[in-house]
């Protein structure tokens, strides 16, 4: 019994170890390439009925991505240009800035990410150094266009690197203070019970999408965040 015990408990070892080193592997291997056929869709959707530029451009991750087709009515009167893709991260955000947002020449640009960067375990030095690289390219383009950095949603999912994820979104919040073409908007507290943890009927099965709920606290904390400057432009 006790050698059936120190076999089972060597292979939990094993497979936690190839857990994280699998975790690790993903991390390191993201390349942004992956996401070249869905900028391709982007620019046949372009190419047979092109944005009026001055609109503001909305991408990152699956939260975005999600709701691309519920976007515009959720944001009206605000004119937007829905671009998320689902499993982004930063890098990809950044890979693809020139094609997926300035080409637009958008008065405004908001960004959603950190969410699969976080659950990836990239670092935050990494995460907030592609930020403020996004940033000084976008000013360097398009110097009077704003940037809007969501912070991080909670979710039941991904519970494990909340506290990582809340270090993201501050830092984010910091340049948000100090930068005046950059601006912060709190997508977390509204999923927020009293007690401070997350709400569980805002996600379909998989704990970390939002369904229709959710969504729509969703759409009120990104329209609320955009209409305090961006409504007089409409």
């Amino acid at each position: 019994m006790k050698n059936n015990s120190i076999v089972r408990s060597a292979q939990i070892f094993l497979l936690l170890g190839l857990a994280a080193l699998a975790s690790i592997a993903t991390a390191q291997d993201l390349d942004p390439t992956r996401y070249e056929n869905t900028i391709l869709g982007f620019e046949a959707i372009d190419a047979k009925s092109q944005p009026a530029e001055g609109a503001i451009l909305l991408t990152g991750s699956s939260s975005i991505a999600r709701w691309n087709d519920q976007a515009e009515a959720a944001l009206a009167p605000l004119s937007v240009i829905p671009r998320g893709f689902g499993g982004s991260v930063m890098g990809d955000v950044l890979h693809y800035l020139d094609r997926v947002a300035l080409t637009y020449k958008p008065r405004a640009i908001l960004i959603y990410e950190g969410d699969n960067d976080t659950w990836y375990k990239l670092s935050e030095e990494k995460i907030i150094g592609q930020f403020e690289e996004i940033v000084a390219r976008v000013h360097k383009v398009l110097p009077q266009t704003r940037v809007y950095a969501l912070s991080v949603k909670p979710s039941v999912a991904r519970e494990s690197v909340w506290p990582a994820a809340q270090q993201v979104s501050a830092r984010m919040h910091a340049i948000a203070e100090s930068d005046s073409l950059v601006h912060y908007i709190d997508v977390a507290s509204p999923f927020l019970k009293s007690d401070g943890s997350v709400m569980t009927d805002i996600f379909v099965e998989d704990g970390l999408h939002l369904n229709d709920k959710g969504n729509a606290i969703w759409g009120r904390a990104i329209k609320a965040g955009l209409m305090k400057i961006e409504g007089q432009f409409e």
